[in-house]
Order: structure tokens, then sequence, then C-alpha cells
């Protein structure tokens, strides 16, 4: 596990813009492994931007987001759908069949998990994983408890995970309760790991992931487990790290 150390949120950016181009240019056929939320727009913005300049192209990438809510419409404003059609999809060359997230309005739910399981096994796994991580450590929306051993399932959301999300919602009432997301296992067949951390409100959190023990309690400590795992951290996300001699 390596942890890169930025001085902001532009620069983790603009940092990990940079990594998954390197992959998007070196792989044949990259498959890329999405996240949502704040955290990762300012990386999408950036790989827009390379986009645009003629420096990237996208139509031999195959993308899979780690989750999306149940019992939203994909047209719905805070559907992970939207978001990623709102910031990258849409201004991008990516052919939509090559475009995977869950959906979260199977009328088969756990048929949905089965199916998404199958479609990225049949694409050889993913490249590159993006991360983000929640304050309770969790990854995707595996929450604390969630066992390792996870492959993609339905996870009922637990409050503190709906209140962080309300923010997008006009309540923590419209927030949904449940969603379908990548298991742990999943998470970590992917061949490697990108994951961003910025924020002072992290800063415990990333202390926590680095020195803590690895325990289910903890979703984001089986990290450790896995063979190649970057961090882009800014600085006040590492003001509470401690360097273990």
């Amino acid at each position: 596990m390596e942890i890169v150390r930025v001085k902001d949120y532009e620069e983790m950016s603009k940092t990990a813009c940079n990594y998954m181009l390197r992959k998007v240019k070196e792989l044949e056929s990259p498959v890329l492994g999405l996240a949502t939320g704040s955290t990762p727009e300012g990386l999408y913005r950036h790989l827009v931007d390379e986009y645009k300049k003629g420096n990237v192209s996208f139509k031999h990438v195959q993308t899979f987001n780690l989750d999306e809510y149940t019992k939203l419409d994909p047209t719905d404003i805070n559907s992970y759908h939207y978001f990623m059609n709102k910031h990258l999809f849409e201004h991008i060359d990516i052919p939509k069949d090559q475009i995977h997230l869950p959906n979260g309005n199977a009328s088969d739910l756990e048929d949905e998990c089965h199916n998404y399981e199958n479609k990225i096994s049949e694409a050889g796994k993913i490249d590159l994983q993006l991360l983000g991580i929640g304050i309770n450590g969790h990854i995707g929306f595996n929450e604390p408890g969630t066992p390792f051993t996870s492959r993609t399932h339905i996870v009922t959301l637990v409050e503190s995970t709906r209140k962080a999300n309300s923010r997008f919602f006009p309540s923590i009432d419209d927030v949904p309760t449940h969603a379908i997301t990548m298991g742990i296992e999943t998470i970590m067949e992917s061949k490697e790991i990108l994951l961003l951390v910025f924020g002072e409100m992290k800063a415990d959190t990333l202390n926590r992931l680095t020195n803590g023990e690895v325990s289910e309690d903890f979703p984001a400590s089986i990290l450790h487990k896995h063979p190649k795992v970057t961090i882009i951290a800014d600085e006040a996300a590492c003001s509470k790290l401690v360097i273990k001699s």
C-alpha cells in the first residue's frame, strides 16, 4: 500500500487523472472500475479536459461502476447513472455499450447482482478500480460488518451513510434505503486499486486504514491484503497520519 501525498483536492484530482490516463493508454482494452460522489468529480473533470484537448480516447475502454441506488430511475438527478453521464460519459467518446452500472430498477435485484458479476468476469476483471472511503471505512456501499467474501449484492444503507449522502437530496427522507454494490471480494479481484482521500474529516479514517487491524468492522482495511493499492491523499487527510517506524 503506497501513499502519495499531495497538497490539496485539485492536486489530488490531477494526480489521479494522470494515473488513470497511463492505464488507459498502456492497455489494449482497459477495464476501469469507477466511483461516484464528490471525491472523484475533479478527476472526471480533468479526464474530460484531456479528452477535449485530444490527448486521450476512451473508445477502447470498458467501465463498471461500484454501485447504484435501488428504486431510482436512471434519469433521476440523484441516480449514479445521471451522475456519471453528467460528469464524464456524455463528454467523452466511450461507446455506450461499454458503460456498465448496476440496474437498481431491475425487476429481480438478486438476478441483477448475479448478472453484474458475470459481466465483470466476461470483461476479464477490472484493471484499475477507483475507490473513495467513508468515514466509517466503507468502500462502495459495503458498510462495517460486510463479509470480506461478499460479491455484488443488495445492501441496506446505514443511517450515517444516508445522512452523508442527504446533501444531494431535498432531505434525508428522500435518500434511498437500499443500493446494489460490488462486494468486497469483487473489488479485491481488481488488478490494481486507486483510493482517493481528501479533507480533514477523513484524517482519522486514513490513519485507521493505515495503522489499524484488518477487520470487517472497517471494510477498507482489507486493502492491506491487495498486492497493488495506491492512495492519493491531500495534506488535510494526512494531518493525523502516524508513520510507524
